[in-house]
């Protein structure tokens, strides 16, 4: 499945243009959203139409209405899924979101190409995910230099230990995300966030993402040294944003509310 996307991104990067830059939009940073966040770990929330292992998700969204929701309920960032073909997502999407939160956007999608970074710029995204298993360890830091130098934070991507080992031996992020969603068979387990958790380095930001839908979930994320989590799907098949959220941090108060 991973190559098939990829693949279709080459074909979408054919007739890619760089749109102007909206100068109105205020950048947030990514970075010191997850450094500080509303609860005892930061949440990235996300909104999801599809994917394919699920299918259709929640089609029915407003992703604004669910964006600031989201910001209301104390969500530290929002991740925005811009793919189209697989996830039912667009740069709209992102564009309408920027507009109407004042926390991080990060842009979501499969970044093979350098234009797609100066795109993600310019449609007001805070931050790009950068995935190893798509890019390599070399072309991660390459892209990652890059995006810096336009001014975008980076969550880099690993899904097994034997990826974040080939990261670590070129550069170390200021975020990693792991990923406990097998590519291969498209399972969740958070076993795959507590065999590449001590090999985390000091200092550097832990997010667990996928497979996070309880309290549960969270707790024992935290134990592993996570700092944060990105959740979609249980956020996404919530009653309601608000109603999602509470139920993740079921024995919590927002520490600015």
């Amino acid at each position: 499945m991973l190559n098939k996307i990829l693949q279709n991104k080459k074909e979408e990067l054919i007739n890619l243009t760089i749109p102007e830059a909206d100068d109105k939009v205020k950048q947030a940073s990514f970075v010191r959203a997850l450094h500080n966040p509303n609860h005892s770990i930061s949440l990235i929330a996300e909104i999801k139409r599809a994917s394919p292992s699920k299918g259709i998700i929640n089609d029915k969204i407003n992703p604004i209405e669910v964006a600031t929701a989201y910001e209301e309920a104390g969500a530290d960032a929002i991740s925005v899924l811009t793919d189209n073909v697989f996830f039912k997502g667009s740069i709209e999407d992102l564009k309408a979101v920027k507009q109407h939160v004042t926390i991080p956007v990060l842009r979501k999608d499969f970044i093979i190409d350098k234009k797609q970074i100066e795109e993600s710029k310019a449609i007001g995204a805070d931050a790009i995910l950068l995935i190893v298993k798509a890019l390599g360890a070399e072309k991660t830091y390459e892209f990652y230099e890059y995006a810096t130098s336009c001014g975008l934070d980076c969550l880099v991507e690993v899904h097994e230990l034997t990826e974040l080992t080939e990261l670590l031996e070129v550069f170390t992020p200021a975020v990693i995300g792991v990923n406990n969603r097998n590519l291969t068979n498209f399972n969740t387990s958070l076993q795959t966030s507590e065999g590449v958790a001590n090999l985390i380095p000091e200092g550097t930001i832990f997010i667990s993402e996928s497979g996070i839908h309880s309290n549960d979930d969270i707790s024992k994320v935290k134990q592993l040294g996570a700092k944060g989590v990105l959740v979609g799907e249980a956020l996404m098949k919530a009653g309601s944003p608000q109603a999602g959220i509470a139920h993740l941090f079921s024995d919590e108060r927002m520490k600015n509310k």
